[in-house]
């Protein structure tokens, strides 16, 4: 018997999410990363912030976007999201959250461990009120173990975590990543976990609580370098831009810069040596096999910078590709925003802000046929949607919010 292939469905509007409804506890980076993935799915995302003040990284500034006074820092991951001021402190403020959440399938948060619960809206006192509720915790060392109650920043995590001491030139000092990927992993694997229990309750109807910890996610993706410990017992050495596994795989000087070569097998080695005059090397069991080249990293390194520096960077891009040998230049952010393929991609957004203003946000990069991304509503002004979604939502009229504007709790 043979299956006919599905026919491919035409785009959908709105995103595979559409219908769900998150109430966003979120500040900073870890959390609206994940809530901000969310709403580009599709997610109705109601971002809660503090009066007057709002997430921390409205003030991360300047670079401010142009002609506003909006920070950067916090354009880049809150789109897609709807703003209201509630003061959770305060009674009259957890009961709107509390209300809020009869309508929500789940809460996403980034306080300290227990934080929440001293204001009723800890996942076991949420959990027995709402049981489909998905209740997803971002912090920097998890629900659980000897450091939970720590405050998690992106530099310590990377500092705990190892990457730091794999990052940087071998004598120099360890180095963070120069964007804080603590944050953003864990954002992401909050999505993931999210995504999972998402499938839970549909199977089931049950909620659950989404445990994320920002030391946990770093250890995860530690990847090769991590399996090479558990392997051997031993702790990498910091290589700068070299690989640990593999060689040629690094940067090298060129006539006009710098190049990144990605020679990523002994075929590919042996494709590069006989283009460029080096099929002498082949003949060396120095350089024979990967495993030999790893064993001799600096003669390899030695041996091929007075070659690399023979060229500029576009002549050997432009050869190099022609023998499908992994390769590419090291591209200030001016150059990546302006690269073609870039482009092709789609990877910038314009968007219409509430300030009058077009701004320019990085799009999301996964690309789904049937269900893509949107790209529905700016990041929003602090507390711009106060009184759409306390009035159509909770049914409060003009006069109520006025008032509990005036005591400061919206």
């Amino acid at each position: 018997m043979t299956e006919t292939a599905a026919t491919p469905s035409a785009p959908q509007p709105g995103g595979p999410l559409r219908g769900l409804r998150v109430l966003d506890l979120t500040r900073v980076l870890a959390g609206p990363t994940c809530t901000q993935m969310l709403g580009d799915l599709g997610a109705e995302v109601i971002k809660i912030e503090r009066p007057e003040a709002g997430d921390d990284t409205r003030n991360f500034a300047p670079p401010f976007i142009p002609n506003t006074k909006e920070s950067a820092y916090f354009v880049g991951v809150n789109r897609n999201k709807k703003s209201v001021t509630v003061d959770i402190s305060k009674p009259e403020g957890q009961a709107i959250v509390l209300a809020l959440l009869e309508g929500c399938d789940l809460l996403v948060e980034n306080f300290k461990v227990g934080a929440l619960a001293k204001y009723g809206l800890g996942w076991e006192q949420l959990r027995v009120k709402f049981p489909g509720l998905i209740y997803c915790s971002i912090t920097g060392f998890g629900q659980t173990g000897p450091y939970a109650p720590r405050p998690g920043y992106d530099s310590l995590i990377q500092g705990m975590g190892g990457v730091m001491s794999l990052t940087g030139e071998p004598d120099g000092q360890p180095q963070k990543v120069g964007i804080p990927v603590a944050d953003v992993f864990a954002g992401l694997y909050g999505t993931i976990g999210i995504l999972a229990a998402l499938r839970h309750k549909a199977l089931t109807g049950e909620g659950q609580q989404v445990d994320i910890g920002m030391l946990d996610t770093h250890v995860a993706w530690l990847a090769n370098q991590g399996m090479n410990y558990l392997a051997t017992g031993e702790n990498p050495p910091r290589l700068g831009n070299q690989h640990p596994n593999i060689v040629p795989y690094q940067v090298f000087p060129t006539a006009d810069g710098y190049m990144v070569l990605s020679v990523g097998n002994d075929p590919t080695f042996r494709r590069f040596c006989e283009a460029f005059g080096q099929e002498h090397l082949l003949a060396d069991e120095r350089f024979a096999t990967n495993a030999a080249r790893v064993g001799n990293r600096q003669l390899v390194t030695d041996t091929l910078t007075p070659l690399m520096r023979s060229r500029t960077t576009a002549d050997w891009v432009e050869r190099l590709e022609a023998l499908k040998i992994g390769c590419g230049p090291i591209n200030t952010l001016k150059e990546v925003f302006a690269d073609p393929h870039v482009q092709a991609r789609n990877m910038v957004v314009e968007m219409p802000h509430a300030s009058g203003e077009t701004v320019k946000v990085m799009a999301n990069p996964v690309k789904l046929s049937a269900t893509p991304p949107t790209y529905r509503s700016a990041p929003p002004l602090l507390g711009e949607h106060t009184d759409e979604v306390l009035g159509g939502l909770l049914g409060m009229d003009a006069a109520g919010i006025a008032a509990l504007r005036g005591k400061g709790i919206v």
